[in-house]
C-alpha cells in the first residue's frame, strides 16, 4: 500500500498547487476526480480487467476547453497496473452537439519471469503505448445523449500489441429515482480489433448517486457477442467511488 499512499499524496498535492495558481480571468479552473475501490479493476477497453481487487484514480484538471485527465490503476496490494496520461480538447461545444479530441501516452505493467542459471526471478515490466480518441456526442434531451467513441492505439515497443481499434456506439441516460437518488446508465455496443484479431461486445455501466453525498456506487458488466480475442466472455465489477468536483476562480 506504500505506492498507493504516495500516489494519493501526489494527486492531492497537484490539486492544491493547481488551484492556488489559477489566473485572474473569468473562466474557472475545474478540478474533478474519482477514487474507486473495486473488486475487479476493469480496463479502459472493457473487454479486459485486472482480475482482482483494485483502486483507481481518475482526475480531470483543466480550464476552458482543454483538460489533463490522468488515470492511475493499482492492485489493492499497491502494485501498479496502468498509468494513462490523457490530454483532451473540446473542439466543438454547441447546445446539442459536442466533439472531443484526445491523445495519451500510457504505461501498462506486466509481471514477467526470467530464469538464469536455474534461478527464476520475477520482474515488473513496463509496456508503453500511445493512443488517440474522437468522441462526438448529440444531446437528445436534458437527461439523454447518444454518441460514438473511437479509440486507436499503437504499441511503442515490438513486444506488445502494435495496433488496436475500439469503436463504440453508446448512450448516456440520467434517471431521477427520487428527490435524493439518481441513476446514471451507460449502455454501449462496440467493435474491437487488436492486430489480426477482432470481436464485437456489449457493455453497460451503472452509477448510483445520492444528492449532496460524495460517495456513489458503480457497477460494470461486459459480454462478448462474437470474438477471437483472448479473454473472458463475461466480466463484471462493482465498486465504491469517492467523487471530487470543484471549480476555482482567483479573485482580483
Amino acid at each position: 500500500m506504500k505506492s498507493v499512499s504516495i500516489s494519493i499524496f501526489l494527486i492531492f498535492s497537484f490539486y492544491a498547487t493547481f488551484s492556488q495558481n489559477t489566473d485572474s480571468t473569468q473562466t474557472p479552473t475545474f478540478l474533478r476526480g474519482q477514487i474507486t475501490a473495486t473488486n475487479n479493476g476493469v480496463s479502459l477497453i472493457p473487454t479486459f480487467s485486472l482480475g482482482k481487487p483494485a483502486i483507481l484514480f481518475d482526475m480531470n484538471v483543466g480550464k476552458g476547453r482543454l483538460s489533463f485527465d490522468p488515470m492511475f490503476r493499482f492492485g489493492m496490494t499497491g502494485k501498479p497496473w496502468a498509468f494513462v496520461f490523457w490530454w483532451r480538447y473540446k473542439l466543438i461545444q454547441q447546445k446539442k452537439f459536442n466533439l472531443g479530441l484526445g491523445a495519451h501516452p500510457s504505461v501498462v505493467f506486466r509481471d514477467i519471469s526470467v530464469t538464469e542459471n536455474g534461478t527464476t526471478r520475477n520482474f515488473l515490466a513496463a509496456q508503453r503505448f500511445f493512443a488517440w480518441e474522437v468522441s462526438p456526442t448529440y444531446l437528445v434531451s436534458k437527461n439523454a445523449s447518444l454518441g460514438l467513441y473511437y479509440l486507436g492505439s499503437k504499441g511503442l515497443t515490438k513486444d506488445v500489441l502494435q495496433h488496436t481499434t475500439f469503436v463504440a456506439l453508446r448512450s448516456i441516460l440520467n434517471l431521477k429515482l427520487s428527490n435524493k437518488f439518481s441513476l446514471g446508465f451507460i449502455p454501449q455496443a462496440y467493435y474491437l480489433k487488436m492486430d489480426d484479431n477482432d470481436g464485437t461486445y456489449i457493455n453497460a455501466t451503472l452509477n448510483l448517486f445520492k444528492r449532496n453525498f460524495p460517495v456513489s456506487l458503480n457497477a460494470i458488466a461486459s459480454k462478448a457477442i462474437k470474438t477471437d480475442i483472448a479473454g473472458k466472455d463475461f466480466l463484471w465489477s462493482i465498486g465504491l467511488v469517492y467523487n471530487i468536483n470543484n471549480q476555482y476562480s482567483k479573485l482580483k
